[in-house]
Order: C-alpha cells, then structure tokens, then sequence
C-alpha cells in the first residue's frame, strides 16, 4: 500500500496541541514530510529544543498514522525534532548538504533540460532536491515545470523577508522567472542581475535538502562570479553537445571553475543531444552532431562522463508541457536520466569523502575576471 502527504497529513490532524486549541497541522508544526513505501518520514517543529510536549507528540503521531491510515506503517524512529529557537538562528542554506552548480560554455546545449530532468530524477530517488533558475536573463524552468503564473509567497522570519519555493514533482523550485511576466525581457546590467541571484538563494527558505542544483546562464559572467562569491560549491557539472564548437566553449567553462581563483571541483560532463533516436525507430542511433566527442574530452582532461543523453521528440515535448521526460522512469531517457542521478550522488560521495568543502572566493576588488 502506497500513502500520500494528504492522507498523512489528515491523520496527523487528530493530534492536538495539550496546550493550545488546533491540532499540529494548523499550527504549522509538520514539516519535511517525506514517503518511501511504508516509511513515513517528517519532522516536528517545536518552539524550544527541550519542550517538555515532545515526547507526548510524537508518540501521539506514531498512534493516529497507524490507527487511521495503516497499523503497518512504519513512523517510529522516522520522526525528527526542529526547534524555532534553532532554525531562526540559522545561516542560510546551513541545512543544504549539497550545492551543484550545472553549467555550460555555450547556449542551446540543453543545460536546462539536464537540470530539470536531473532534479526530477535525483527527487524520485527519495532525495530531498531544490532548484535555483539562475538564468536571470532566459529563465526557463517555470516553463519546464508547468509553474508559469506561480507566485512563492513571501514570509517574516525575524524581521527578514524570506521566500518560500514552490514545488512540483517533489522538487522545490525557484526562479526570477516566477516573478515576472513570461514576455517582458530581462534587461538589467550586471550588478541588478548578481543581486537578484542572491536573492534567490540566501533569502529563500530552502529548509533541509541533499542537493541544491543552480542551473547557470550559458558561458561566464557575473552569475558565475556571483555565485563562486557566495556560496561553497560542492562542485559543478558541464553540459555539451558532441560538436566541437561546443566542446571548445566547454572546456572554458571547466577552466573556469578549476582556475587558482575560483578552485571549484568538476564533478564531470554530460553530453547531450549525444544521438537521434526517432521515435518509431527506437533501436537506431544517429549521430547528428558528431559521435563521442564529449567522451573524448572527459577521457583527455581526465573526467568523469556522468551520461549521454539522446535527442528524442518526447524531451521536446515533456519540456514544453511542463513535464519532464524524467517521470517516466520506463521510457529510453528517463533510464538515461535515472543513471545520471546515481552518477552525480557517487561522484558527489566521492568528492566530499576525498576533499574539504569548497571555500567561497574572496574577489579582489580589481579583479576582472578569469583569464585561461
């Protein structure tokens, strides 16, 4: 038997408080609610980390889920203990494990799609993921999630205003693209853009997650400098097509990223568009912008290839609708995807086993820039 969050949730709504007069789910007090087969995983929030209420609650959840929903439910030892006290004290994304940045030396690469599917991808592997649109110019992902027209509602934590993302298919999701009309351009000078990217990842209230993907506008900029700036990256990942042209802007975005000013770890490549496949020939592979070239680069600069993504018209057509070919998990590119996912969780294992975490760049105010 397979549960959802409402029916949980409705469970949960027959624990009240001993001391106010709503139960825990009017009162905000569930959060990170989270489903793997019978376990059903979330966490309390309490005013102060020793409440004497605690116990009681929790054991109070454990009894409604299994009286009203299933008596096999799995809950007990699934349940985790957040305190006010703490979490508005807290330094942004100081609950964030993970930060990758996904990038590429040229436009039209398909960087966007990579990271939607990806997100949607590592979610369904039972990871907790979020998604910056940091392509403030082009922002894409509103589209590519069937949010266009979705507002985040803003917050008052401590006298900040904080964003809360929205979310769809278990990825939360933010993007300056949620905050303007589809059709107005983005004109803005540099200083404007690398203000609002920081915007959307320090003033956003991202909660717990394993990973957070940056999806990157195209080649190297002020985003990029912007980000390296204010965030330690785990690493990043570079996206390119077969063709050299791509390739040769791909490897600047690596020097990037791996130059003595910036020293982010490339966690490897991905290369999309990597064939054709039509769809009433799904066996056959044409490779329209050249065959291997990204493998070619991963094997010379001594690289992980994470995947090799097909061009297929279900890519086009899931992006379009706003659902990522990724949730089909059966088809030829959701298991391309799914692999990917694993990919990236490895390399990003052995990256932190193997490294300390990437320390954010102290930028001369002189400095204009990466020359390589």
């Amino acid at each position: 038997m397979s549960y959802t969050n409402e029916q949980v949730l409705t469970a949960l709504r027959n624990v009240n408080h001993p001391e106010k007069s709503k139960n825990i789910v009017e009162l905000n007090m569930v959060d990170d609610l989270r489903i793997e087969g019978k376990n059903i995983y979330f966490s309390l929030l309490f005013e102060k980390s020793n409440d004497p209420l605690i116990d009681t609650i929790s054991k109070a959840c454990v009894g409604v889920i299994q009286l009203y929903l299933d008596k096999e439910a799995l809950v007990k030892g699934n349940i985790s203990i957040k305190a006010s006290e703490i979490i508005n004290n807290e330094k942004p994304l100081s609950r964030v494990k993970n930060i990758v940045a996904v990038a590429s030396g040229k436009g039209g690469v398909g960087k966007s799609t990579i990271a939607s599917n990806l997100a949607v991808s590592l979610a369904k592997s039972g990871l907790k993921v979020g998604l910056v649109d940091a392509d403030i110019f082009g922002p894409s992902i509103p589209k590519m999630f069937n949010m266009e027209g979705v507002q985040p509602e803003i917050i008052e934590s401590n006298g900040v205003e904080l964003i809360t993302p929205v979310e769809q298919y278990g990825v939360k999701l933010l993007s300056i693209g949620f905050f303007v009309k589809p059709e107005d351009a983005m004109v803005w000078r540099g200083p404007m853009a690398s203000n609002t990217l920081k915007q959307l990842i320090l003033q956003t209230k991202w909660g717990e997650l394993d990973i957070l993907l940056i999806d990157l506008p195209p080649g190297t900029s002020d985003i990029h400098l912007t980000l390296v700036q204010e965030v330690s990256l785990t690493g990043a990942v570079i996206v390119s097509t077969p063709q050299d042209v791509a390739l040769a802007d791909a490897i600047k975005g690596i020097s990037m990223f791996t130059g003595s000013k910036i020293n982010v770890p490339i966690l490897g490549l991905v290369e999309n568009m990597a064939w054709f496949t039509p769809e009433e020939l799904p066996n056959n592979k044409y490779y329209i912008f050249g065959n291997g070239g990204c493998k070619s680069l991963a094997e010379k600069m001594q690289l992980p290839l994470l995947g090799q993504i097909p061009i297929v018209q279900s890519i086009r057509e899931g992006g379009d609708q706003g659902k990522p070919i990724s949730l089909n998990e059966q088809s030829i590119t959701g298991k391309a995807f799914n692999d990917l996912a694993k990919n990236i969780m490895i390399e990003v294992e052995k990256r932190n086993a193997n490294f300390a975490p990437t320390q954010r760049v102290i930028v001369d105010p002189n400095y204009q820039g990466c020359s390589h």
